[in-house]
Formats: C-alpha cells, structure tokens, sequence
C-alpha cells in the first residue's frame, strides 16, 4: 500500500478525518475521508467516501458509541485499521488557536503540547477538542509523527496597528492580541485564486468564510491584512450559535447581574447568533423558508453585519476587488450572499441572479465593479500539505 498522510479535524460535535496518498515527496492525493458527526447527541452517525464520492460507510451509531471525541477516535480507528494496513508517515491536525508563539504548522512534542494545552482558555469551544486527537496517538502511538497546523498563522503577516488592542503594553506581552482564525481556509482560498485568478488574487481581496463559524479576511496578494475575529473566535461577525462583535459592557453587566463565567461563556458561545435571534435554530436551512419572523430578524441581521464586516476591513486594503464566499453557507446559500451584495451595491457590487442560484465560480455582472466568486474551501489538504513539507523538511517554514 502507498503510504498515507492522515488529517484530524476535530470540533464541537464532529470527528472529520481525510486521508491523502503521497510518495512522500511533492504528490498527495486525496483517497477517503468521512466523519463522526452528532457527538454527544441522540443520533450520532459515521459516513465515509472516497475521491469519487462513493459512499463507503454510513451508519447510524449507538448514543454510547459517540459519547465523546474519544470514543468516536475509537470508531474512526477501528474502521481506518480495515482499510489501512499501514501506519500513516504522519498525522496533521487541525489547532485553532497557536498564540503567541507558533507562526507556522510544527512537529508536536511535550513542550509544544504543553504550550498548546494551556491556550484552551482562549478557544474554549474549539482547542480542548482539537487537541483531544493528538493526545490520544501521543499517548497510545508515541513514534507516529504529528504535526499541529493552526488557524491562526495565516493572519501573522498582519500588520501591528491590526494586531493590538488599545490596551497597556503588559497585556500584549501577556498576549492579549487580535489573532485571527479560519486560516487554514483562508490559506487555502489564496492558493486556489494563486492557480486559478492570479490577476485578482494580486489584488485587494475579501474572503467571507460563512459557515457554523464566521468571519472574513482582507488580503493583498494573498497575504492577510486584517480579519473580523480576534483574541478568540467569539468576535467578528455574528455566526450560528456565537454573538461575534459585541460591546465588552455588557458582559460586565451580565457580571454585575449574577451571572458566572460559566453562564456568560455558554450563552456567548451556543445560546447566541442565529440560534439566539430567532429562537428557532441555529441552522441557516431551517430560516431560510421560514416566514416566522424572527427568522426573517436572524437572517437580516446575519446579512447586514457580514456585510458591515466586509466594509470595515476596506481600510485595511484601501479598497477592494473582489469579494469570495466560501465554507458552508457561503458555498450554498444562494439567499445570504445576494443579501449581502445587495448590502454592498453602494461599491458598486453586482450579481447575477441565475449564476447565484447555480453557485457558479464567479456569480459577479460583467458591469459589477468588483468580481464575485464562490469558491469551496479545503482545509484539510492545506493540513495534508503543511504536514507532508514538515516531515519532509523538519526546518521548513509553512
């Protein structure tokens, strides 16, 4: 059997996993990938496919099968041992948050888990689970190689004035800094405009990752100038289940109320956004064609403060030309990007109505001033790729 780069992206309530083939070199192509999804829920379930799509596996599992990442490791690695014969060369994971310290994917060891265990507190929602894998090979596999790849890399290249807080000198060196995250995406969204739209990508840019999770980035020349997130993922834009940008006053107000810090940080993070607004679901779908209208009031705000974002990153890149939805919702959701190009006419935005509902690559008029794209993002081969130039080259910087 060739040999495997294998990729872990864990979350909240889902175990993703792809596995690439490679000579080890320069080639990697992608084989198989699946996901436990609905982990600690009612109905959790395991589905796999391979590069042509083909359904592999899709079972529903037993609530006690998924109760935790640990148990649906178990599942992923029971399944991976039937189709693999081969211990993989390496295995990258998916890090949101790298801190102060890591400007590039690296090779995880003790210390370099020590470091990333004690930056939880600033991704509460997303490091604990991510790192969930990488300690349970740590433990059972200690000789596999595995490299941690952080969402927040790609947005070092941002300048200072982006980077801090009007905030005394100590709680920067303490770092309390805007970060940034969905890099891996954004990484990736550049490298594919780099092949496919060189001459825009050399341009000012914005990139709309729209998923569960929501925010944008300004680049010139594929480099990142300035995102709508910040010291954690709760900033920026409003998203499915998270406020994004809210005054800090009135967490101080909640405090003042009673609340615990447990309280405010569940609220923030899964009792907010859509979910919150409408009081109906977190789910994009499940407003869309809703008439109620507190869906109608969660998917206006959602628009209009994506579109907000947008603008408020101009500064940063003097401009823009062009705009690109990717991720979940920005791939699929004909309705949200034609709210919030209708939010951006005054740019002189236009799309095309049929292109839109077709999801074409680029859904911009040719009278529209800034081009349109919708672009599918691939964070797991930019993993894949991270990981395979490390092991390759333990000295590299990707």
């Amino acid at each position: 059997m060739q040999d495997t780069i294998l990729v872990m992206n864990a979350g909240s309530s889902s175990l993703k996993f792809h596995v690439y083939e490679t000579d080890g070199m320069n080639t990697l192509e992608f084989s198989f990938g699946g996901q436990v999804s609905g982990i600690g829920g009612r109905q959790p379930s395991f589905k796999v496919k391979d590069r042509h799509q083909k359904v592999l596996v899709e079972q529903a599992l037993l609530p006690e099968q998924a109760q935790n990442l640990q148990l649906s490791q178990r599942v992923v690695g029971d399944w991976l041992g039937t189709v693999i014969t081969k211990e993989p060369l390496a295995v990258g994971h998916r890090i949101v948050h790298g801190g102060p310290d890591y400007d590039h994917s690296v090779m995880v060891d003790d210390e370099v888990l020590k470091k990333l265990d004690a930056l939880v507190s600033l991704a509460p929602l997303h490091q604990r689970n991510n790192l969930e894998p990488v300690h349970v090979i740590f433990e059972n596999w200690p000789h596999i190689r595995q490299v941690a790849c952080f969402d927040t890399a790609f947005h070092r290249s941002k300048p200072e004035v982006a980077d801090r807080f009007a905030l005394p000198q100590f709680y920067y060196k303490e770092g309390i800094r805007r970060y940034g995250f969905h890099g891996l995406s954004y990484d990736y969204i550049a490298g594919k405009m780099r092949q496919d739209y060189p001459d825009v990508v050399a341009g000012r840019v914005v990139v709309a990752h729209l998923g569960s999770g929501a925010s944008a980035c300004a680049m010139v020349d594929g480099r990142s100038q300035e995102s709508t997130m910040g010291f954690t993922a709760l900033d920026g834009l409003p998203m499915s289940t998270r406020c994004g940008q809210m005054d800090a006053g009135v967490v101080l107000w909640m405090l003042e109320q009673g609340m615990t810090h447990d309280e405010i940080q569940h609220l923030l993070y899964k009792e907010s956004g859509l979910k919150g607004l409408s009081g109906i679901s977190s789910d994009i779908r499940d407003l869309q064609d809703n008439p109620d209208p507190r869906a109608r009031l969660a998917l206006s705000y959602f628009t209009y403060h994506i579109a907000k974002g947008i603008t408020g990153l101009l500064t940063a890149i003097q401009g823009l030309d062009a705009l690109v939805f990717t991720a979940g919702i920005g791939e699929n959701s004909a309705l949200v990007r034609r709210d919030v190009c209708q939010h951006l006419a005054w740019l002189g935005v236009s799309i095309d109505p049929v292109l839109n509902e077709s999801n074409q690559a680029c859904i911009s008029t040719p009278e529209s001033k800034i081009g349109v794209y919708i672009i599918p993002t691939n964070e797991e081969r930019v993993i894949a790729q991270q990981t395979l130039a490390l092991i390759r080259d333990p000295y590299c910087v990707t």
